[in-house]
């Protein structure tokens, strides 16, 4: 064992999801498998509570453009294009308060560092803007009672109140050390009359049902999982790892109970959202199924 070559958690990934994205995705898998081991590009969702209106005008200097309201005419175009059987992208629901730059494909610019406005709340947040689209496809409403079950480390949960709709937030993560990653960002862009609204807590998501059951309008699911892009790039905390092959293995049984608690934490009539970042036909429509 001292003597045997170490594998890195990296490998082991890259070669599970050749395998099982290979099959999954045919054709497609070599350009995903790229585009998954390309640096990273972030998004910049503006925070409305910030003061700083110039910022939308120095990111388009950028030649950045806001995704969100670009939407609607890329939905139309497709709709027009060869694919118009199938059924066009979800946008009739985008809220249009939420808006989140982004730079253009083949081009490397990054976005500067958030900075904070007169009152201290920095002007936005860098996050992977296809982390957005869980919180468009909610669609709040005004006066929404919404849960954000895994809501660390909290941007989608800053995502939901830029929508200004949420009657009351309920933020949850059963990870104490994550939480506080949350409380330091709902300070950094949310100002205190609206952080009063968000009742941050640290249950066990699983056991959601046995403390506010059948509550919410709206749920947000956005479970733990294999996150691939992080289990192909990083060696730190990678769920590959030997350590973790339990863990891993027990996700998609994670998944489908946080899900059950996010479904029994809606009223009647309610909406919940399932989300996660990996491409893994097990951890997606398996659970839903």
């Amino acid at each position: 064992a001292a003597t045997a070559p170490r594998i890195p958690s990296t490998r082991l990934a890259l070669h599970h999801f050749d395998m099982s994205y290979g099959l999954h995705l045919g054709a497609l898998w070599p350009s995903v498998r790229a585009g998954l081991l390309c640096e990273q590009k972030y998004g910049a969702l503006l925070n409305n509570f910030s003061a700083a209106d110039h910022v939308p005008q120095e990111l388009e200097l950028l030649n950045a453009t806001d995704f969100v309201s670009e939407a609607p005419h890329k939905a139309q175009q497709w709709q027009r294009g060869a694919a118009a059987e199938m059924s066009p992208p979800l946008c009739a629901s985008i809220s249009s308060k939420i808006k989140c730059y982004t730079i253009p494909r083949g081009d490397i610019t990054r976005f500067r560092p958030a900075r904070p406005d007169a009152l201290g709340l920095l002007d936005y947040y860098l996050m992977d803007a296809a982390s957005l689209l869980p919180v468009l496809a909610l669609n709040v409403q005004p006066d929404d009672f919404v849960l954000d079950l895994c809501a660390a480390p909290g941007g989608k949960t800053l995502a939901l109140l830029q929508t200004g709709f949420c009657g009351h937030l309920a933020a949850n993560d059963v990870s104490i050390s994550r939480t506080k990653r949350l409380y330091q960002i709902l300070h950094s862009y949310v100002p205190k009359e609206v952080r009063d609204t968000v009742s941050v807590t640290s249950y066990d998501g699983r056991d959601w049902d046995q403390v506010k059951g059948g509550t919410f309008h709206k749920v947000l699911v956005d479970v733990p999982c294999t996150t691939d892009r992080h289990s192909a790039m990083e060696e730190d905390n990678n769920i590959f790892h030997k350590r973790r092959t339990k863990e891993r293995q027990m996700l998609p049984m994670l998944q489908l109970q946080l899900l059950m608690a996010g479904i029994l934490a809606a009223r009647p009539g309610g909406a919940v959202v399932y989300s996660t970042c990996s491409l893994s036909p097990l951890q997606n429509e398996c659970v839903v199924e």
